[in-house]
Formats: structure tokens, C-alpha cells, sequence
């Protein structure tokens, strides 16, 4: 036992006046004579017998009555492993989960309202000199000093549900730093949380034995959650009347089997596609939703699952754009190619331009997205430069070589892309007999695939070094192994390299019902695919097409319905503009950019799904772990069924004794006036 003030135990010196009142007898008797006394020396005797032991009992509780006031005055306690308690300057650090999954509901409301009132009688549990700090997942600049109890709490009172979510590691490292900008010998965090198993890192924490850390959790009443984690395409060809599936990733985070729950697509303020689907308990389901697209240009919406009472996970936004045409670019060394001039030159969806290699333009390379190399004798040093950049910034190249290609300026070509390159040609008649199915250019090719398939004839062809890149793949392979037709995903786009010529002396390629579907789906294929959604809180950077900006032209971020405008940080990086919205974007919806007066395009934010998930560590489990850990300074306190002051004074301070010295300090003067009263006589 410890005592907060032991100078005052000089105080106990003052028992000896209740001693020296009981060894000095002060009362001054009468004498009253009898005639015959010889009856009363029994009853003497015997009163005197009772009067000793009254006077001794008095004593007693005198002087315990005494003791136990100065105790109290001193404030005993029990320490906590010889913890001192100091009774001003501390330096005490409160954070507060704020993320959406502390709206759900306890016993005293939502977690939040409960987590803002256990802040404040931690505050009320410390003395008026001491500073406190307030932390929320929003990392404020103004959350980084330590105020006054009065300040703390107006700070306490503007705590509202934020769409950031932090894990507990962060937040220990925030607090640690700002202890480190203080002088104080204690210093004290609390971590007011639900505890999420996806935020609660406890192995990324580090033993700090200059600060003790206490982890309070709350607990709701109920934990469970539909919610739609993300969204793809199985095939992002984004042109005008092609046919789109949407695949939905949905999660059902409760105890009950779910049935017919309606998942709906809106694009453009319209409903365009509807499922029901059944969810069996603690599932997850891909849900395909196929539509049409109609119309060009921007195209926003979300899709949407109704779900109570976690409600910010229900609906995920999406953006894309919906091209009008596709641009190609053929590069000849003499002639066009009359197969490609065919297949392309005569398609509304394509925009097709054959261009000599004589007379390029680098700089226009950036308008097309798929660019095609036919028969080319001899790739120069520039040209392969300008579609290597051509290539990392997201487009496609096709390479059909010449009869007579100069094999050295192809291999510096491809080893500048860092991709498979042609060998010596070989003359042995062959043909292709095997075909990768799964490669995309097959995607929705075949109905059924024939069991003796027609496939190319190959008369002379380059042979192709493979082997040793991870992104290579092939797309069709001849009877000898060797590959006929390969792609290669190099940067943000593609290349891809056919074994022959596009001419009817090496192969019947170019007349085969294969080339149309492989050629035309490698252009369908070719757009850079952007985002259809962005997180919110990751700080991800935004990448779009290239564009022109004047002097007097600012690019702004808008949605008119939340009132928000914004005007990104951006830069331009070789092809494309790269957009950094940092932390202005807090609420999940569909965003306009605008150049100018000009509207660009639409880019998706939506909520991290980290708080969707509602599995959480019980005090038992995050003790468990701490233990494990061998974090000795990080303790957990219950404070669902207590009152927050005596849950700190018993864990951070120690048993507190001094109210039990002041009940046996009024038990002793009790049992004084018994005595007196009842032993009178």
C-alpha cells in the first residue's frame, strides 16, 4: 500500500492526545461518608472493573478514529505493479472511432453518441492542469495539440461519423507523436472503438513503456450487414450498341439466409438491369447484370442492394465513358493491306487511317489507341521509342513483319519493349493446332467449339523466342509448338506479334474465319481501360486521357447535388493527365470534370468496404492478444457495465482507499458514542 500524500501521515502524532487524556485522571471526586460500608465494597469493586474496560474501549476507537482520518487525508492505494500516481501533469490522448461501422446501435444509442460520453468522463476522471488530445480517423491538423479540459471537450462535441477509416497502429503512432512535442512523465492514451478485426493490427504494434495504452470497446446490439463489395466488367469494350456485363460482388456479413433480395443497376438516372438474388448466411455471391449500351458518351450511375440499418455500403457508384469510334492507325512500308482495309475501313464504330512510314507524325500517335505495324522491312530506333511510349500509356500494337524484315532492327524493337522477339525464318509447310480459348480475343467467339476445328495453314513463317517473359501468352501455336500469334502486356497496354506476313504466300491467315474475330477484338481491346471507381481515403491518383490545357483553364471536380467543387492538384505524365483530389472528396457519388465550360468526364468515389465487415474482437479476444503480443503497457478496459472513473482510478492510478479509511473513520466514532451511551452506568 502507497499513500498520494505521505507527508500528511505526520498528522498520526496526534493520537497521543486521546492516550493523555485516558493517563491522566482530571475528574476530581467528592467523598461521602457512611455509617456502615460494608455492603458497598462489592458493587465497588465491580464498577471499577467496568470502568477500565469502558475507558480502554474509548481509547481504542479514539484513537483508530484518528488514524483512519489521517489515512484518508493521505489517500492510500493499492498500485497497479508499482505504478506512482501523479497527481497533476498528465498528458492524456482520447481517440474516437468515428468510422461508419460505430452507427450501429448499443444500449445507449449509437456507439459514437456512447463513445463521445465515455470521452468525456475520462476527462472528468483527471484534474483541471492536466492536457488532453482528441483523435478521429479525419486526422485534423487541429486534432494534433493537447488542450484544456474545457477546450477538449467543445472540441468533443464537433465529432461527427467520417468516411475515413484508420488502423489502430496509425493511430498509436499519431498519439505517440504528439507526446513526443510535450514534456510530461505520464502519458496516457485511450482508444474508444467497436474494434473491427480489419482496423485492429495489434501484431503491427510495438511495446512504448513511457506511455500506457488502454483499449476500450464497445459493443452493439446487433452485427449485421449486406453490403456490395465491388463491381467489374467482364468485358470493358466501352463502344456504342455493344453488349456489356457487369459483374456485382455482394456480401452477406449476418446469421440468416437472405432470398429475392432486388439488386439494381441506374445509369444516367435510368434503371437498366435487376436481379434477386439468395444470399445463405456469412456468403458472398458475383451477380452478372447484362445490358446494352445505347448511346456514346458519359455514362454514371450505381448499383444498388437495400439493406438496414448499415446503410453506407448499399449503393456503389460507377463511371465510364462510351467511345463513338475506335481510332487505328496502319503503318505500311509500301502498299495497304487490303485485308485490314476491309475489316476496318468501312466501320462507323472505327475510325481507320493508313499511314506511310515515311511520313509519321509522333506527335498524333496519342489520338489513336491501336497502332499496326504492316510489313514493315526495318523498325527504326525512333519509331520503336515513340511506341514503346505508345504501348506503356495504355495502347496496342500489332506486328505483321515483312518477307524480307531486317531481324536486327525488329529484336532491338522488341528487346526496347522488353517483349518476345522473331528468330530466323523457318520454310517447313505447317499449320496452327491449338488455339488458348481463354485468351479474351476468344471471349464470346465461339458457341460451341467444333471438335475438328478448321484452322490456318502456314507455308513459311519467323520463328518466335519465347519462354522467358511471365506476361507472355499465347493466342494460337503451330503443329511444332511454335507460336503463331502472342500477346504481351507491357506497361498500361499491349503488343501483339503474328509469326507471318499478312500475305496469302506464307499463310491463309488473312482469308481464315479466324483473322476477323482475333484482328477486330485485339482494336475492341485496345482502349486504355480506365477506373470505374476510386476509394475514398486511399489517396489514389486519377488517370485520364491527355488533354490541352490554356492558361486560363482550370480543371475542377463537381457534383452540383452535394454542392461540392473541387479543383485537383494534376500533372501531366507522357499520354495521360494525372489527376490528385488528396483528401477533398468525403462523400461517395458520381463527380463531373470540367475543363473550362468543357465537361470531360465522370469519376466515381465510393466508401472503403473495410468497415462493411462486422467482425469484431471481444475484450476477452483483444486481451488474449495483447498478452500474446507481449505488449505489457497495453491493457483493455471494460467500461460497458461500469462507470468510466472507477474503471481508470482501479486500472491507470490503482485500488483507491482512502473512502473505505473515511467509513471505518464514522464506524469508530459510531462505536465511541455506543460506548459512552450504553456503558454510562
Amino acid at each position: 500500500m502507497k499513500f498520494v500524500n505521505p507527508y500528511i501521515l505526520f498528522a498520526l502524532f496526534a493520537v497521543i492526545i486521546p492516550i493523555i487524556i485516558h493517563l491522566f485522571n482530571f475528574k476530581r471526586f467528592k467523598k461521602i461518608f457512611f455509617s456502615n460500608v460494608q455492603f458497598l465494597i462489592a458493587y465497588k469493586q465491580e464498577t471499577q472493573k467496568q470502568s477500565k474496560l469502558k475507558h480502554l474501549l474509548i481509547l481504542i476507537a479514539r484513537i483508530l478514529t484518528l488514524i483512519f482520518l489521517v489515512f484518508a487525508f493521505a489517500q492510500p492505494y493499492i498500485p497497479q505493479k508499482d505504478k506512482k500516481i501523479s497527481t497533476n501533469g498528465n498528458l492524456i490522448s482520447i481517440y474516437i472511432d468515428n468510422s461508419f461501422s460505430m452507427e450501429a446501435l448499443s444500449v445507449q444509442g449509437t456507439l459514437l453518441d456512447q463513445a463521445k460520453n465515455k470521452a468525456k468522463e475520462i476527462v472528468n476522471a483527471y484534474n483541471p492542469s492536466d492536457l488532453f488530445q482528441l483523435i478521429t480517423n479525419n486526422f485534423e491538423g487541429k486534432h494534433q495539440s493537447f488542450y484544456s479540459k474545457e477546450e477538449f471537450l467543445l472540441l468533443l462535441n464537433e465529432v461527427n461519423v467520417s468516411s475515413y477509416s484508420r488502423k489502430v497502429s496509425a493511430i498509436i503512432k499519431r498519439q505517440k507523436d504528439a507526446f513526443g512535442t510535450v514534456n510530461s512523465k505520464n502519458k496516457i492514451s485511450f482508444l474508444i472503438s467497436d474494434f473491427q478485426k480489419s482496423i485492429t493490427d495489434i501484431d503491427n504494434l510495438k511495446n512504448d513503456t513511457a506511455t500506457n495504452v488502454y483499449f476500450l470497446p464497445l459493443i452493439s446490439q446487433k452485427n449485421e450487414n449486406v453490403y456490395i463489395d465491388s463491381c467489374w466488367f467482364q468485358a470493358p469494350t466501352f463502344y456504342k450498341n455493344s453488349q456489356l456485363s457487369l459483374n456485382v460482388l455482394v456480401k452477406n456479413n449476418s446469421t440468416k439466409n437472405l432470398e429475392k433480395i432486388p439488386l439494381k443497376l441506374f445509369l444516367n438516372d435510368k434503371q437498366r438491369a435487376l436481379a434477386a438474388i439468395d444470399l445463405p448466411a456469412n456468403s458472398e455471391k458475383v451477380v452478372t447484370l447484362n445490358y446494352k449500351t445505347t448511346e456514346t458518351g458519359i455514362h454514371v450511375g450505381y448499383v444498388e442492394v437495400l439493406d438496414n440499418p448499415v446503410v453506407f455500403d448499399d449503393r456503389f457508384y460507377l463511371s465510364y465513358n462510351v467511345s463513338d469510334q475506335i481510332r487505328i492507325c496502319c503503318i505500311n512500308e509500301m502498299a495497304e493491306s487490303s485485308y485490314l482495309n476491309a475489316l476496318f475501313a468501312k466501320d462507323s464504330a472505327v475510325f481507320y487511317s493508313n499511314i506511310s512510314v515515311n511520313k509519321l507524325d509522333y506527335s498524333k500517335f496519342k489520338t489513336f489507341q491501336f497502332i499496326i505495324l504492316n510489313e514493315l522491312k526495318t523498325i527504326s530506333s525512333g519509331l520503336s521509342q515513340e511506341l514503346k511510349d505508345f504501348v506503356e500509356n495504355g495502347g496496342s500494337v500489332l506486328v505483321f513483319p515483312s518477307s524480307d524484315a531486317d531481324l536486327a532492327s525488329y529484336k532491338s524493337f522488341s528487346l526496347n519493349m522488353n517483349t518476345v522477339f522473331y528468330e530466323q525464318k523457318d520454310t517447313t509447310n505447317t499449320k496452327v493446332t491449338l488455339l488458348n480459348l481463354d485468351h479474351e480475343l476468344f471471349a464470346n467467339v465461339f458457341e460451341k467449339v467444333p471438335e475438328n476445328m478448321d484452322l490456318p495453314i502456314v507455308s513459311t513463317h519467323y520463328k518466335i523466342q519465347s519462354g522467358s517473359f511471365s506476361t507472355e501468352e499465347f493466342i494460337m501455336k503451330m503443329q511444332n509448338e511454335e507460336l503463331f500469334l502472342v500477346s504481351q502486356k507491357i506497361g498500361k497496354g499491349k503488343v501483339y506479334l503474328c509469326a507471318v506476313a499478312l500475305t496469302n504466300d506464307e499463310s491463309n491467315f488473312p482469308k481464315h474465319a479466324l483473322f476477323i474475330p482475333s484482328i477486330y477484338n485485339m482494336a475492341l481491346y485496345s482502349k486504355p481501360v480506365f477506373k470505374l471507381y476510386y476509394t475514398i481515403g486511399r489517396n489514389e491518383a486519377v488517370e485520364i486521357n491527355n488533354i490541352d490545357l490554356n492558361r486560363d483553364q482550370i480543371l475542377k471536380m463537381v457534383n452540383s447535388e452535394l454542392k461540392v467543387e473541387i479543383i485537383p492538384e494534376h500533372k501531366s505524365v507522357d499520354f495521360n493527365m494525372v489527376l490528385f483530389p488528396h483528401d477533398q472528396i468525403q462523400k461517395s457519388e458520381n463527380y463531373f470534370l470540367w475543363n473550362g465550360d468543357n465537361r470531360i468526364l465522370a469519376i466515381a468515389f465510393n466508401y472503403d468496404r473495410v468497415e462493411s465487415v462486422m467482425q469484431f474482437y471481444s475484450i476477452n479476444d483483444l486481451q488474449e492478444k495483447l498478452e500474446k503480443a507481449g505488449l505489457l503497457n497495453f491493457k483493455t478496459l471494460d467500461i460497458n457495465n461500469k462507470t468510466t472513473e472507477k474503471a481508470i482510478n482501479t486500472l491507470n492510478k490503482g485500488l483507491m482507499l482512502w473512502k473505505w479509511c473515511i467509513v471505518l473513520a464514522l464506524l469508530f466514532i459510531f462505536i465511541e458514542v455506543l460506548l459512552l451511551r450504553f456503558l454510562k452506568k
